[in-house]
């Protein structure tokens, strides 16, 4: 019924920009990709300067055309710089898709990292207090190469700052316990640690301290560690 409405809407105001971006919508929560494609791309030449349009339609090629993403994401930039989701928008398929973004703006891979990480840094001064966002930034520490542990200690102490509930600093406490490990700061990493009561975190508390164990075991057995790079 719903799907039959809008298309009534649709046919009787077919240049009706937001009515096909919200049919797109529907479309693609309810599985028909192509369809929603359909509806964005028919907007994108009704209102070729409206940045939703654009963001929508990357967001629908991150699947299948990722360098199409990035064409349309940064269009959506362009023409709206001061939305903090098409800054994240881009920044996570930068990040994902690391190979495909050497190839596109012809760089380095550590320079796809700095080009993840800035634009990840634009949306937080946009959106500060987007707790989500800030841990999604956080965690792209764990996966570059060759590991910028400080940077990511200063990332997850920000999402400390921000955490809106004891349920999410305690879980930003069991990733400051681990980035604390790897820096071999092992007093820090057990005040950390010792922060996380809550049950849920318990598994990965149990781990990181077998790991925290192991570490000074090791240090007073073979003297202390360099510290991770």
């Amino acid at each position: 019924g719903v799907k039959k409405d809008y298309e009534e809407f649709v046919q009787q105001h077919p240049d009706y920009v937001r009515a096909r971006l919200a049919y797109g919508s529907f479309l693609l929560q309810s599985g028909d990709s192509e369809g929603a494609q359909a509806q964005w791309e028919k907007a994108s030449q009704l209102a070729p300067k409206n940045p939703a349009v654009w963001n929508n339609l990357g967001k629908l090629y991150e699947d299948g055309n990722i360098k199409k993403a990035f064409e349309y994401f940064s269009k959506a930039i362009e023409l709206d710089p001061s939305q903090s989701v098409y800054y994240w928008n881009l920044a996570v398929g930068v990040y994902m898709f690391r190979a495909d973004a050497e190839e596109y703006w012809k760089i380095s891979e550590p320079e796809v990292f700095d080009k993840a990480l800035g634009l990840y840094q634009k949306a937080m001064r946009l959106d500060p207090d987007n707790f989500i966002l800030a841990t999604d930034y956080a965690e792209c520490f764990y996966g570059i190469r060759p590991l910028r542990l400080q940077e990511g200690l200063a990332a997850w102490n920000q999402c400390l700052k921000i955490a809106h509930d004891e349920v999410e600093r305690q879980g930003v406490y069991v990733h400051l316990a681990r980035v604390q490990l790897a820096l071999n700061h092992f007093d820090e990493s057990r005040r950390a640690l010792d922060a996380v009561t809550n049950k849920m975190y318990f598994v990965l508390k149990d781990k990181l301290a077998r790991n925290l164990a192991e570490a000074m075991q090791h240090m007073l057995t073979n003297g202390p560690p360099q510290p991770a790079r």
